[in-house]
């Protein structure tokens, strides 16, 4: 029997260019294919996914391919390939092995690179995808810039306010827009894949205080709809959202309702975007009530067997600096495959920070001692002031570098970033002699024997 799965090739190449942010507002941004967002690349879970990308900026670059069960070589960071330097193309060649909502951005200067618009959604589709009346990929984001539309350049107070804040725009945008409108038909239902690709900005979503649907997250679909009116996404995070149906002539504002992360920066509601509804529609809409079967990797009360602490500490040299178990920019133990990681990860700082794991989905099993709402297959997950997880996940069999971090992109340059190798039950992992991090439990890795079952679904 001939496999339905493809080889599906697109080609972006990084450039500097002028993108009209709205009529009579231009800006000079960095992108792919001279557009902000970058292209959307599509394909079908188990899909081969080829990305040739040219490097037409003046300085060197890398693509990260955010959330994708991907080879550790393929990755995007500076630890798994040399940087795409000007005038050169590289090739990223990986199989899509989840469906869901992704995106691609530059994993180089990313403060500067994805701050001018490096970057894209992914959307991998799969055979139980619930069938709705249409579909939206809505990436938002914001700019910093001055009034005459140049990208800002901070003074010396600044630099030090964006380093302990993350960088914040004045400028919304949604799909690269800004004061966008949508239209939607009355009586139908749309699925909305919504990424956060700011640098530090903070999204709860509010549309009018309508209620709306829930039905995936960073890994995929949710084993069942969840109903909310307000939704926070921070940076990095994705949510898969139904929304509708409203009636005729319904003006819904599409607005940030301001989240207060603890920082200099007052949390403001403003308004996104507008959604006008038309028209009304029959729908297709067919939902069922469990959308698939997460199995759970572990309970609560599982013992960890790492800890992972955030924190932030004054430094001589930079004022603050942003820790992983104390040290910057440093080198955890490595995991074994096929080992079940329980990890205890621990915010100790006075503001938020959304962690990010390269290459698995993990599950939060405990927040505070209490167990969250669903399950869910994540990569990326905010951890309040003085707030404690723990997650649960395995190492499949892709040896190689990995990292995690924090995804206000400032506090990952600022040193909260650590490295880690996934090696092969035997396999000697490399030495690391600087900088290490590492900080083990006393308890035993758990041992897992049924790897394949337990992410057969993811």
């Amino acid at each position: 029997m001939q496999s339905e799965n493809k080889t599906v090739v697109y080609e972006l190449e990084a450039s500097e260019f002028d993108w009209q942010l709205r009529p009579g507002k231009t800006v000079k941004a960095w992108g792919f294919n001279k557009q902000v967002p970058g292209p959307q690349l599509n394909a079908r879970k188990g899909d081969t996914l080829v990305v040739k990308v040219k490097n037409s900026l003046n300085e060197p670059t890398i693509v990260h391919w955010h959330g994708i069960r991907l080879p550790a070589a393929m990755d995007g960071t500076g630890e798994t390939q040399k940087p795409i330097l000007p005038g050169e193309t590289y090739e990223y060649r990986f199989v899509v092995p989840d469906s869901g909502t992704f995106w691609y951005h530059s994993h180089y200067n990313e403060t500067l690179q994805m701050e001018r618009g490096m970057y894209g959604g992914i959307v991998v589709a799969g055979k139980d995808d619930p069938t709705v009346d249409a579909e939206r990929l809505l990436l938002i984001d914001d700019m910093r810039l001055t009034d005459t539309d140049d990208h800002e350049e901070r003074n010396k107070l600044g630099k030090w306010i964006e380093r302990h804040d993350g960088r914040e725009g004045n400028t919304r945008l949604i799909n690269g827009k800004e004061v966008s409108t949508f239209h939607m038909h009355a009586g139908q239902t749309e699925r909305w894949r919504m990424v956060n690709a700011a640098s530090a900005r903070y999204f709860l979503l509010n549309l009018g205080g309508k209620p709306f649907k829930v039905i995936g997250t960073d890994g995929g679909l949710l084993e069942r709809p969840i109903e909310k009116t307000e939704l926070l996404i921070t940076p990095g995070e994705r949510y898969d959202i139904l929304v509708g149906p409203f009636n005729e002539g319904d003006n819904i504002a599409i607005e940030n309702l301001g989240y207060n992360r603890t920082t200099f920066l007052k949390p403001r509601r403003e308004t996104y975007a507008q959604l006008h509804v038309g028209t009304e529609k029959d729908t297709k809409l067919t939902v069922p009530a469990r959308l698939c079967e997460i199995p759970r990797l572990a309970t609560a009360t599982a013992v960890a067997n790492r800890s992972v602490k955030l924190s932030v500490a004054p430094s001589l040299k930079n004022i603050l600096d942003f820790h992983v178990n104390g040290q910057t920019h440093c080198n955890d133990q490595p995991v074994k495959v096929g080992d079940l990681q329980v990890w205890e990860v621990s915010n100790t700082s006075l503001m938020d920070h959304p962690f990010h794991l390269h290459g698995f989905f993990f599950q939060v099993i405990e927040e505070n001692g209490k167990v969250p709402e669903y399950l869910a297959w994540k990569d990326t997950y905010n951890l309040k002031p003085k707030t404690k997880i723990k997650i649960a996940w395995i190492a499949d069999d892709r040896p190689g570098k990995w990292m995690y971090h924090c995804h206000i992109l400032e506090h990952h340059a600022a040193g909260m970033m650590a490295h880690f190798e996934v090696v092969r039950p035997g396999q000697q992992p490399m030495r690391h002699t600087d900088h290490n991090c590492g900080s083990h439990s006393n308890a035993h890795p758990h041992k897992t024997k049924n790897l394949k079952t337990m992410t057969a679904n993811m």
